[in-house]
């Protein structure tokens, strides 16, 4: 079972769907696992297909301020407002979804935001994933795996991994017994502080 407390504060987990398909089988393998969280852990559910972002358009570096418009706004709040993060998302092309890709790359406007300090208040929460793929390999998702990793390591936030389900018609990945008996325990895990290649090596010598 999951620790109630995570750096001395409440649990409350933010799932972020990045699916084209309303209650896909990613979704669908997230909520199992979700089923098995204590009682009484709070519980956010994004729908990125119903609540879409534009492109991101890096402003960094100009003078004009990029809008923040409404749909952001509660992305961020939602983001920063939660201690454990979800991504589920279906793997596309070996990767992230376009949305989930474009809600990630929000993450990087947010990292200037004046007055945010979205680097530090996201320090120390941790990252999860949850896919489901067509394939049996779970190898054909490493490019999934190290975008989130190292999402995660540079945030200096922790990392679950990924909870990994095979399906590809709607709702296949309730047939999927491994991934479902795996769901059970997912979140119950430690997850380890993120670390890049060069970290983990350089911690290897030590």
């Amino acid at each position: 079972m999951i620790p109630d407390t995570a750096r001395g504060r409440d649990r409350s987990f933010l799932f972020v769907l990045g699916s084209s398909r309303p209650a896909g089988n990613t979704e669908i393998l997230a909520r199992a696992a979700a089923e098995h969280l204590p009682p009484g852990v709070p519980q956010r559910w994004i729908d990125l297909a119903r609540l879409p972002l534009p492109d991101f358009q890096d402003g960094r570096h100009e003078t004009d301020t990029w809008p923040v418009r409404e749909n952001e706004k509660v992305l961020r709040q939602a983001t920063v407002g939660a201690t454990d993060i979800v991504i589920a998302s279906p793997l596309y092309w070996y990767t992230l979804s376009a949305q989930t890709k474009r809600y990630l790359d929000y993450w990087s406007g947010w990292l200037t935001t004046p007055g945010s300090d979205f680097k530090e208040r996201m320090a120390g929460r941790t990252l999860w994933g949850v896919t489901v793929m067509a394939d049996d390999d779970e190898a054909v998702a490493d490019g999934l795996v190290t975008s989130l990793n190292h999402t995660a390591a540079y945030l200096r936030m922790r990392f679950g991994g990924l909870l990994f389900g095979n399906g590809s018609r709607p709702g296949q990945v309730r047939q999927d017994e491994r991934a479902l008996i795996r769901a059970k325990t997912f979140f119950g895990r430690e997850a380890p502080l993120a670390r890049f290649p060069h970290e983990e090596a350089a911690a290897g010598r030590r």
